[in-house]
């Protein structure tokens, strides 16, 4: 007779889809409950879906307008993680350090509450579709555009629109919905475009205004 399985050993949950954005950040506010949960333990409740859900944790915060410090840090972790994601690995590898996190209950229930007062047309719009976008090579796909999404957060007061485009591109692959995948590719490029252009116009006027210069 085998011995039962550990107390502590958290439950096993696989890629199951009807789990929606909301559902899956209240499940985390229970199971943490007034303790909060350790981001190993967020970690290892999410199995192929952790990479979406750590990632849009971790944009959420940065969603907030002109935001200076807190972006830095997160794009370097974001970095980390799509890296990952490019090379395929199944199971994201973050510092021990940084796993022994520990998320508090109140902070998981605010995130739980912002997300099924703000984020139910995440859920009303998002399902299971276009899944070769969102899954496979369209997950290496999506952590490109993650990646140069997040090099435009850690510049400083432009931390809005790409946290848009890492949203978006996280609850795709968490819904498994490459409709929302294309969406933040489309926002992450657009974003990218802009700074590109603005960029541009900014060397070229600063090089028109030289010639003008005697001598």
């Amino acid at each position: 007779m085998s011995p039962p399985p550990s107390a502590s050993k958290p439950p096993s949950h696989q890629d199951d889809v009807s789990h929606d954005v909301t559902r899956l950040l209240r499940r985390l506010a229970d199971d943490g409950g007034e303790t909060g949960l350790t981001l190993h333990d967020i970690r290892d409740r999410l199995d192929e879906r952790a990479y979406g859900l750590l990632i849009l944790l971790l944009a959420i915060p940065c969603l907030v307008p002109g935001l200076y410090g807190v972006p830095q840090v997160v794009g370097v972790i974001v970095i980390m993680l799509a890296g990952q994601m490019l090379v395929g690995r199944e199971e994201p590898w973050l510092p021990r350090w940084f796993l022994n996190l520990r998320c508090k209950g109140a902070w998981l229930t605010a995130m739980a509450d912002f997300a099924e007062k703000r984020l139910g047309w995440i859920n009303r719009l998002s399902r299971p579709r276009l899944r070769r976008f969102a899954d496979g090579p369209g997950e290496k796909l999506a952590a490109v555009f993650m990646i140069l999404a997040t090099v435009t957060i850690v510049l400083p007061l432009t931390n809005t629109i790409p946290s848009i485009a890492l949203a978006l591109l996280a609850v795709g692959l968490i819904q498994r919905d490459g409709l929302f995948v294309l969406a933040g590719c489309a926002v992450a490029t657009g974003w990218l475009t802009i700074l590109g252009a603005v960029a541009a116009g900014l060397v070229l006027g600063a090089d028109w205004a030289v010639r003008l210069l005697p001598g």
